[in-house]
């Protein structure tokens, strides 16, 4: 089926049929991807935006940098990943460097930079790849497990299901507003679909809650003035000889900011390429993420071109995972998102189009979807069972994969301490584990 639909040349060059997939299935894919990325268009400049950046221009190099990222991803590697600038760095970028700081946003853009330029060195070097292999098994399926139950809350969140509560922390908000009685609906016809099993449930099921969403009059679109000539304002203002003068301002500052930048990165990168290819079933039987290399190198590449452009962390994101579940396998998934961002760019403020409330039930049913690897572990062994438990919890509720894996890692290399189990190839894990102590003691003391 793959041969007939796919074109000799897009087939030759993404390797449609030997990973039993078409053209028309990846487009979807690809569209499944965006509609539930687009947020980030509206998002990321409005974060940024407090930190002093101009807003349109920073919604141009959103977009600009998501597609590049997500195209040469699919053209260099051939795998399903889409990027765009990171959640969680960009609230740091603002709140703490910029903000909390005083450090100026083109300075900021100069830490980007340098930090992009620290992961291509890392990669070149073997080092994160390292990084990946010192990973056991079981805490590979507990990754995807946990980045699902995330998937599953921020999707949750976002339809007002799940609400801030001050006494229990989250709490059951109410179902009869309007966004949460639209995601419920979008929940109960993608799960519908999927159960029949229909090609492009995911899709079919963001965009008739969209419509319904615009029937009930639930979408207001109040987008600013916007030309594309504004990323002029942002692109290539970044300061880099102000970031080495931040040794002398902020003591220990200029070392702060770039140890997060890369190790949140880093490991939040690390546990979505293993959740989203393991998802996919991308990964072979000995845990190994084919193409590892052009990965790691595209993610580098990204985020020295996004701080280039104008914004903060370019990294992979969780919600290609949706783009899998809608049959996503190649890079051409990678490839029409990216498309399909450098197109928003003409169009940024419009992203309000689609709202959360039509995008929220994709993340659910998605991270329902990923709960499969857990099956994998061993749970009647606790030097299994405990690590893995960590990371699974730790991710959603801690908001951060970066936090799961460290505490998966950190207890895992305890126990095997503890057990006597310690060999010379866990040299790796122990300076792991050792690094991730020393930053909860840092980020404790500050």
């Amino acid at each position: 089926m793959a041969d007939s639909e796919a074109p000799g040349l897009i087939e030759r060059r993404f390797a449609l049929a030997e990973r039993g997939t078409s053209v028309r299935t990846e487009v979807l894919a690809g569209v499944t991807t965006f509609l539930t990325m687009a947020y980030i268009v509206i998002v990321n400049p409005a974060i940024l935006g407090e930190a002093g950046m101009p807003i349109a221009a920073v919604a141009a190099a959103t977009c600009i940098a998501a597609g590049f990222a997500s195209i040469v991803m699919g053209l260099l590697a051939n795998m399903p990943l889409a990027l765009a600038p990171g959640m969680g760095l960009n609230a740091y970028f603002t709140y703490t460097v910029v903000l909390g700081m005083g450090v100026p946003w083109q300075t900021a853009l100069g830490c980007v930079l340098i930090s992009g330029i620290a992961f291509l060195l890392l990669t070149m070097a073997g080092i994160r790849q390292l990084i990946i292999s010192a990973i056991p098994m079981h805490l590979l399926a507990a990754v995807a497990g946990g980045i699902g139950l995330f998937l599953a809350f921020i999707g949750l969140r976002n339809a007002g299901i799940v609400v801030t509560s001050p006494a229990t922390s989250v709490a059951l908000g109410d179902l009869h507003a309007p966004g949460a009685a639209l995601a419920l609906f979008g929940l109960v016809v993608i799960a519908a679909l999927a159960a029949w099993k229909v090609r492009g449930a995911i899709l079919i099921g963001i965009l008739a809650t969209t419509a319904l969403a615009w029937a009930l009059g639930q979408v207001t679109i109040t987008p600013a003035s916007y030309d594309l000539g504004a990323i002029a304002q942002t692109a290539f203002q970044l300061d880099l000889a102000g970031v080495f003068g931040l040794s002398g301002s902020h003591g220990l500052g200029l070392f702060e900011i770039l140890f997060v930048f890369l190790f949140v990165d880093l490991f939040d990168n690390i546990g979505t390429l293993v959740g989203v290819t393991k998802r996919a079933g991308l990964i072979d039987a000995e845990g190994k993420i084919p193409r590892l290399n052009r990965i790691l190198f595209t993610d580098s590449i990204a985020t020295m071109f996004g701080s280039l452009m104008g914004t903060s962390t370019v990294t992979s994101y969780v919600e290609s995972a949706a783009g899998v579940q809608a049959g996503g396998r190649t890079g051409l998934t990678a490839v029409v998102t990216g498309l399909l961002f450098l197109a928003a760019t003409f169009v940024a403020p419009y992203a309000q189009f689609v709202p959360l409330a039509a995008t929220a039930p994709a993340l659910i049913l998605v991270g329902a979807l990923m709960m499969a690897p857990l099956a994998e572990i061993a749970w009647d062994d606790p030097e299994i069972a405990i690590p893995a438990f960590l990371t699974v919890a730790m991710i959603p509720l801690t908001f951060s994969i970066a936090n799961g894996l460290a505490f998966g890692i950190t207890a895992h290399a305890l126990l095997k301490l503890v057990r006597g189990r310690i060999t010379r190839l866990d040299w790796l894990l122990l300076v792991l584990a050792g690094l991730f102590v020393l930053r909860f003691a840092w980020l404790a003391a500050g």
